[in-house]
């Protein structure tokens, strides 16, 4: 495929393929690790093509949806997990947890700071009378990030009020520059909630699963949660979520999700089961392409002369690359240039739109198999300042890798290059 690349460009990219050895060799390390544990999860479950079989209705005593949530419990290292292909994305899923555990009058804490965009209604911190949690009386607090985007520990000790019932974490940065939060730092934290309150301790872990050797449970969180058009789903997963942690939260997750009395002994596969297990085993090395190809993005704008973070050298938490491109031209360039090589819809040139759930307009380069599928090469940011680009995914890393050329080609052909 000859994609005649402008000369900078061109040399930016043999300058950036020659650092990533060392840095590809620790994430299939990660990779192996990740990839055996999930493989251990199906064994022990005995997962068989029994679990496969479709059900309807009620999908009372669903051989397939009990055996999807114990892979997931026991991969993630959770008491229990609610896998549902009904959950609608990775907010819906959010929300689904955030309402089955927070009552009236109760207090969330969130200690990283303000919440990503979407979730805000869901609270009610830019919106009312929509059914929000501030419509329902349950309160919100909010702990910023210190000056190096860092949680603030002893701010979370002096916040943690007797009213608190939960303490909401979000492991990825969002549509910020602060760094995503390892499973150490997630462990800090729950260690001083733990040590002062009794609230129950929930990770927003969407793009974080698999990008380590463990998961924020194993550092003392109580419930996690996330999407399955994200790291889980691999890919194959046509949508749905998770939710996993401690048992009795499970419980009030599955009443929220069906019915009170009902919870997880209902909901029918309807099919989804394979597809979802599937996607679920080939998570962990998606997750590994998708870090290749994030590694390889921030050595080739680092080399271009562009503010990224993270660093080619440093370590990830999530799958996302920011790239600060500066001016709005130069952010709807790299969008429009990066869904050239895409496999659907190469053809389609993205525009800035008013996207449900966001205060400015947003552009997303998507060309996926899965609409909005963020697992495979996406890049999506609101044009506001400083026109930071957040580029996540790729279901293989030679295939994202042309996609992630064409974007910097596309700001070179415009004059646009720093």
């Amino acid at each position: 495929m000859n994609l005649n690349l402008d000369k900078k460009v061109a040399m930016a990219a043999d300058a950036a393929t020659k650092k990533l050895k060392e840095r590809h060799d620790l994430i299939d390390s990660i990779v192996e690790y990740n990839q055996q544990k999930v493989l251990k999860a199906f064994i022990d479950n005995k997962i068989s093509e029994s679990h496969f079989n479709e059900t309807t209705g009620y999908g009372y005593s669903d051989r397939g949806r009990e055996g999807l949530d114990d892979v997931f419990a026991s991969a993630l290292g959770a008491e229990a997990a609610l896998v549902r292909h009904t959950f609608s994305c990775g907010t819906h899923t959010l929300a689904v947890a955030l309402f089955g555990i927070l009552r009236p009058h109760d207090t969330m804490l969130c200690v990283t700071g303000l919440p990503y965009d979407t979730i805000q209604p869901v609270i009610g911190l830019t919106s009312g009378g929509m059914g929000s949690l501030k419509d329902f009386l349950i309160n919100y607090k909010q702990v910023d990030l210190d000056e190096n985007g860092k949680p603030d520990l002893n701010a979370i000790k002096n916040a943690l009020t007797d009213d608190v019932r939960m303490v909401y974490i979000q492991r990825s940065r969002g549509y910020t520059m602060r760094p995503s939060l390892s499973v150490e730092e997630i462990g800090e934290i729950a260690k001083i909630v733990h040590e002062n309150s009794k609230a129950v301790i929930m990770v927003d872990n969407c793009y974080g699963e698999f990008v380590q050797t463990a998961e924020p449970l194993q550092f003392g969180a109580d419930i996690i949660a996330g999407s399955l058009i994200k790291n889980p789903g691999g890919g194959i997963a046509k949508n749905g979520g998770y939710i996993a942690g401690k048992k009795d939260l499970i419980e009030l997750c599955a009443y929220r999700l069906t019915t009170p009395g009902l919870g997880t002994e209902v909901g029918a596969t309807l099919g989804h089961t394979r597809e979802m297990m599937l996607g679920f085993f080939n998570a962990p090395h998606v997750v590994g392409e998708a870090l290749k190809s994030a590694v390889f993005t921030s050595a080739l704008f680092e080399n271009l002369g562009y503010e990224v973070t993270p660093t080619p050298i440093e370590d990830r938490f999530d799958i996302i690359q920011s790239i600060k491109l500066e001016k709005p031209e130069s952010l709807i360039a790299f969008c429009q240039g990066m869904q050239k090589g895409a496999p659907v819809d190469s053809f389609v040139e993205p525009q800035p739109w008013d996207m449900p759930g966001y205060e400015s307009q947003v552009i997303m380069s998507a060309g996926a198999f899965t609409m909005g599928s963020s697992i495979e090469l996406s890049a999506d940011a609101p044009l506001r300042e400083p026109f930071t680009v957040w580029m996540q995914g790729g279901l293989n890393f030679h295939s994202a890798k042309v996609g992630i050329l064409l974007a910097a080609q596309e700001i070179a052909e415009r004059g646009l290059l720093k």
